[in-house]
């Protein structure tokens, strides 16, 4: 049986599950409930972002709101809570085998273990890309559509960020490959934590519970976090998506188009993410590999 083959069978068992079209229809509520929102009482919404700014700028705000800002605010609010939607479906996938006794059924079959870790890791980063060009759709297509476009507007603490409509596109795209690379090293992790579980409970559970303790260290800002953990936390570089709209500007503040503020600090969390993901695959295959199947 080729490698392919075994991906198309898992693919094949993701979309078969309801659980997996939650998710999408979820995100196309949240998104649709934003977007209503901003439509009808924007000016409020938007001071709910920039309240920290509101002394030091004055809020335009027929120009700030338009389709590309809603998308920026639509990521801020749903990219923190995906991580369970990927668990739900990467947490399933060797301990739901387990859980209905197929498991052993698998071993039987002509595939290597690492094969079918492999399969299932590429068919959880299947659907993540799915999810997220569902998520595009709806986030920027849809807010287009409802808003129209114009510059981009981003606050940052006590500054101010103005993208350019003609330079904005190209940085949505890159934002939701950086999404990407995240999300997959959030299956990777429930992967891995399936393989020492017999239900599927387990695993989802252990993910967001890592990924809640972590953000909370991250946000507590205690200087021996910000030394030692912090740095190296998966969740601090799952940001990292927002710095591809932070831009360089002239000496006398004109932003300056196609630039980003920190390309080294992103390109390091891209490579961080990369590293997560690959240590949790390469666990995942060395402790399945090693697994006493009795289910």
């Amino acid at each position: 049986m080729m490698f392919f083959d075994v991906l198309r069978i898992e693919l094949f068992k993701v979309f078969r599950r309801p659980r997996t079209f939650i998710a999408f229809g979820a995100i196309a509520m949240i998104i649709l409930l934003i977007q209503f929102a901003l439509k009808v009482n924007g000016n409020e919404f938007i001071l709910f972002f920039t309240d920290s700014q509101t002394d030091t700028f004055e809020i335009p705000f027929a120009g700030i709101l338009n389709g590309y800002f809603v998308c920026v605010a639509v990521l801020h609010i749903i990219l923190v809570h995906v991580p369970l939607l990927v668990a739900l479906i990467a947490g399933d996938m060797i301990a739901g085998e387990a859980n209905s006794g197929t498991l052993r059924m698998l071993a039987t079959k002509p595939v290597t273990r690492t094969e079918l870790v492999l399969a299932k890791f590429a068919a959880s980063a299947v659907y993540v890309i799915l999810l997220l060009l569902w998520m595009a759709l709806f986030a920027l297509v849809g807010s287009l559509l409802l808003f129209g476009a114009n510059d981009l507007v981003v606050f940052k603490e006590t500054d101010l960020h103005i993208i350019s409509h003609t330079d904005v596109v190209w940085r949505f795209v890159a934002a939701f490959f950086f999404a990407a690379l995240a999300l997959i090293m959030i299956a990777a992790l429930s992967i891995l934590l399936s393989v020492f579980a017999e239900n599927s409970l387990g695993p989802i559970v252990a993910t967001v519970c890592i990924v809640i303790i972590f953000t909370i260290l991250q946000q507590l800002k205690v200087p021996v976090f910000e030394q030692t953990i912090n740095p190296w936390s998966f969740t601090t570089h799952m940001l990292g998506w927002k710095g591809f709209f932070y831009v360089d500007k002239t000496a006398d503040g004109i932003t300056i188009p196609g630039s980003i503020e920190n390309p080294i600090a992103l390109v390091k969390s891209g490579l961080i993410l990369i590293g997560y993901t690959a240590a949790f695959v390469g666990t995942a295959i060395g402790a399945y590999r090693k697994k006493d199947i009795l289910s």
